[in-house]
């Protein structure tokens, strides 16, 4: 099934401020809240997509990715998590993340009905923070796409303690301050009455449990550094400075939690005679006098190999001709750019004297004397044609 369209979510527009946004997420959070919506998995399913839509229409990075890639610009492979936000948001990340836009309590209701509302707390399993790698790339990589295999040094789960952080499953004691709960509550009074507040045990972190008698190998963090070979597949069109992200492939985290995410950040290496203009490709080619006057046959390099290009006779210096579909494809598109060739005219710099006399001998014939036309154009008409 295909995701919806983020703004069509929120209904708001791609001109919409940040307040605006963030005033539509709060109220589509308090319809589709659970509070409000006890045991609908369809409201549920609403809260989720809300969230996911606000996580990325409040960046400023992830929203100018979606709004130039659209769902593929925040997922680089078939791990990648399908697109942004990935769909592996789940309650726990949404009240962790956005737990300000229901003013600071786990509900909006909270601050709605003076509080009265047990706001949530207890468990909440960890997340491993994200990774940041770079990623270089040929310009042949870029146009066709590439599978990418590389070796990640992170945080991985430690396979002594399977990520308890424990020496062995009895070195264990429930957590005496919430009594193994995770959560502690605490009731004040107020003008409105009594309110009952709930929030994540402070000793324990919410896990309940204390440990007695911590790992050897991980020293009770429950991780360790580790390798892991990642196969990355980019697709075609990429370019310099753009990220890309792999949900859950970043740093692991401990007891269970939800690892981070693989931001892959392109680099492009510099093609030894070809340069990228946006989609284009650019060519400078040299010919000599001679070529350009009698007409020739030149072989000129393109991203694909080699190509065959008629130079017609007469040609004059800063011609521009194109090769048709050689450029670069756009992200997740089937448009592909051209490649640009410049013609310059070689002008030798050192000359035999047989050379010199031929070429005295027809320095006054009339076909040499420069006679441009009236349509003839400018350089800077030239370009304007190619990229206007």
């Amino acid at each position: 099934m295909a995701k919806r369209d983020y703004y069509d979510i929120l209904g708001v527009t791609r001109s919409s401020t940040a307040d605006e946004i963030k005033k539509a997420y709060r109220k589509m959070a308090i319809k589709y809240h659970p509070d409000k919506n006890p045991g609908d998995k369809q409201s549920e399913e609403n809260f989720k997509e809300a969230a996911e839509a606000y996580e990325v229409l409040s960046n400023a990075e992830k929203k100018r990715r979606y709004d130039q890639f659209g769902h593929a610009g925040g997922a680089s492979s078939p791990n990648g998590g399908g697109g942004f936000g990935g769909g592996h948001m789940n309650m726990e990340d949404i009240f962790s993340q956005f737990g300000d836009i229901f003013g600071g309590g786990g509900s909006p209701f909270d601050s709605f009905f003076g509080g009265q509302q047990q706001s949530r707390g207890g468990r909440r399993a960890a997340r491993g923070s994200n990774l940041r790698i770079k990623v270089k790339l040929s310009l042949e990589e870029i146009a066709n796409g590439v599978e990418k295999k590389v070796r990640v040094n992170k945080q991985v789960i430690c396979d002594t303690c399977d990520g308890s952080g424990a020496k062995d499953k009895s070195s264990f004691n429930t957590c005496q301050t919430c009594n193994g709960s995770g959560a502690v509550r605490r009731v004040t009074n107020t003008i409105l009455g009594q309110m009952q507040t709930t929030s994540t045990c402070p000793t324990c972190n919410g896990e309940g449990t204390q440990i007695t008698s911590k790992c050897t190998s991980c020293h009770g963090d429950g991780l360790t550094r580790g390798e892991e070979t990642i196969s990355i597949n980019i697709p075609a069109g990429v370019s310099e400075g753009m990220q890309l992200s792999m949900g859950g492939k970043g740093n692991a985290a401990p007891r269970g939690g939800t690892p981070g995410d693989l931001i892959i950040l392109i680099e492009e290496t510099p093609h030894e005679s070809l340069k990228r203009e946006g989609n284009n490709v650019i060519y400078d080619l040299h010919i000599s006098f001679i070529d350009a006057a009698i007409g020739a046959s030149i072989e000129v390099p393109t991203i694909d190999g080699k190509a065959k290009i008629k130079i017609d006779a007469g040609t004059q210096g800063g011609k521009i001709l194109r090769l048709k579909g050689k450029g670069v494809p756009e992200v997740n598109s089937y448009h592909r750019g051209d490649q640009l060739i410049y013609v310059n005219i070689w002008t030798p710099k050192a000359l035999s004297k047989d050379e010199l006399e031929i070429l005295e001998r027809l320095k006054d014939s009339p076909n040499f004397k420069p006679q441009p036309g009236k349509n003839e154009k400018s350089f800077f008409d030239k370009m304007r044609e190619y990229f206007d």
